[in-house]
């Protein structure tokens, strides 16, 4: 067993576990990812979501290296349309975004606001940059992918191979409109 992480929502009634080194540690520019983080941060008592440059922060777990700890009852999911690929699950005690799951994933991309400040690992790339509004910039610290990489998909299969092609379940306890 690698060494482990916990990390929560806001007011830490939902607590997770996370096992070893993330997939990759990335901010979404996707419009999707833009315009959720929009909607979850209008709810009540929410934190930010979006960066400072329009991006949404996750880091990406083996679904396999997450646990759950407390709080599962707390989670709701919601999709932004009913025939998008991805649900994003909120912890409704204080409404913290917790994981983004796309539909028949091995992973979960758990949003950056659930680690302590100063202790998310830092992002290494940028991605769908290509998606941003016109004259949108963004900072040249890591790199600015207009698209998702073949080494970004690399890394998700061979994060899939590692975990025998499998698929664990993840718990959402009902839906929240969002």
């Amino acid at each position: 067993m690698g060494e482990t992480t916990q990390i929560g929502c806001a007011c830490g009634q939902t607590r997770l576990e996370v096992e070893g080194k993330p997939i990759e540690s990335v901010e979404c520019c996707c419009t999707s990812c833009r315009e959720a983080a929009d909607r979850m941060q209008r709810l009540e008592g929410a934190p930010q979501i979006l960066t400072d440059h329009s991006t949404t922060a996750f880091v990406m777990y083996r679904k396999d290296r997450v646990r759950f700890l407390s709080g599962t009852d707390n989670l709701a999911g919601f999709r932004l349309s009913p025939e998008a690929p991805s649900t994003r699950v909120i912890a409704t005690c204080c409404n913290t975004p917790v994981y983004l799951e796309f539909k028949g994933g091995h992973w979960l991309s758990l949003y950056g606001g659930l680690w302590p400040d100063g202790t998310r690992p830092a992002p290494t790339m940028r991605t769908m940059a290509s998606d941003l509004p016109e004259g949108a910039t963004l900072p040249d610290d890591i790199p600015n992918a207009k698209k998702q990489s073949l080494g970004f998909f690399a890394k998700l299969f061979g994060a899939w191979v590692a975990m025998g092609f499998r698929n664990p379940k993840t718990p959402t306890t009902g839906e929240i409109n969002v």
